[in-house]
Parts: C-alpha cells; sequence; structure tokens
C-alpha cells in the first residue's frame, strides 16, 4: 500500500492542491522541479523543506503541487503554504509543526487577505471624487 496525503493551501486568489508520496525529497510545481524557477521563488519554497530536514533529517517524501489561479506570487506562497501543511500530516511530527509556526506562523496558517472591491464612482477601492467647491 502506497502512503499518499493531500494537502491544500490558498494566497489571494491562488489555490494549490499538494500530493505527497514515499520518496526522495523531490518537488514538482505544476510538473515542473521547483529549482527552476526565480532565485527568491526558489528560496520561498525552500524556507519549509530546509526547516523540516533541520528536525527530521532526510525528507522521505515526494510532492507533487498544483496550483490553479492567482498570480506568480501568490502561487508561490499557495503552494509553500501546502507543502507545509503537507509536510507535517505526512511525517505527523510534533516537533516539525512547532518549528514551522516557530519560523513563520504563515506557513501553516494561510494568509486570508483578499483585494478589496473597487466601488462605483472611484477608480480604486478607496479613491473618492475630488470635490469641488467652484
Amino acid at each position: 500500500m502506497v502512503n499518499k496525503i493531500i494537502s491544500s493551501g490558498k494566497r489571494k486568489r491562488a489555490v494549490a492542491r499538494a500530493v505527497f508520496e514515499e520518496g526522495t525529497g523531490k518537488v514538482w510545481i505544476n510538473q515542473k522541479d521547483y529549482k527552476l524557477f526565480h532565485i527568491f521563488d526558489k528560496l520561498k519554497i525552500e524556507e519549509p523543506l530546509r526547516i523540516a530536514e533541520k528536525v527530521l533529517g532526510k525528507l522521505n517524501f515526494n510532492a507533487d503541487i498544483n496550483v490553479i489561479g492567482g498570480g506568480s506570487k501568490g502561487q508561490i506562497e499557495a503552494a509553500r503554504v501546502a507543502l507545509a501543511k503537507g509536510m507535517v500530516v505526512f511525517t505527523k511530527s510534533d516537533e516539525l509543526e512547532k518549528s514551522l509556526l516557530e519560523y513563520d506562523r504563515n506557513l501553516l496558517v494561510a494568509d486570508v487577505r483578499r483585494k478589496e472591491v473597487r466601488k462605483p464612482g472611484a477608480g480604486k477601492a478607496r479613491t473618492r471624487r475630488q470635490k469641488s467647491y467652484r
């Protein structure tokens, strides 16, 4: 029997779904190895992996993450949340969960902020029309 765990993560409009299986520590995001991403995006995704390596030693899973919606940075953040949540469930490690929360709470708890809705009569969500006295 293959041990499979599914986890999800959200950021703004981006939604990520991660599937974890037994393996050697490989991570793919939308069928691409995360190491091929831009340096800052790669480092963002590596954060939970590095913490897990420090706590657990060698990683014994592969993660295949599928992200839809949102922009590129939102997708990276959503994938990061899905990866961290899935690692905790897959490894069943309380120590890993504690160290992830200590490092950055947003690794396990999704950031629920969304873009504010644009109101009629204005260009953006909070701007108002200029008032004229003459």
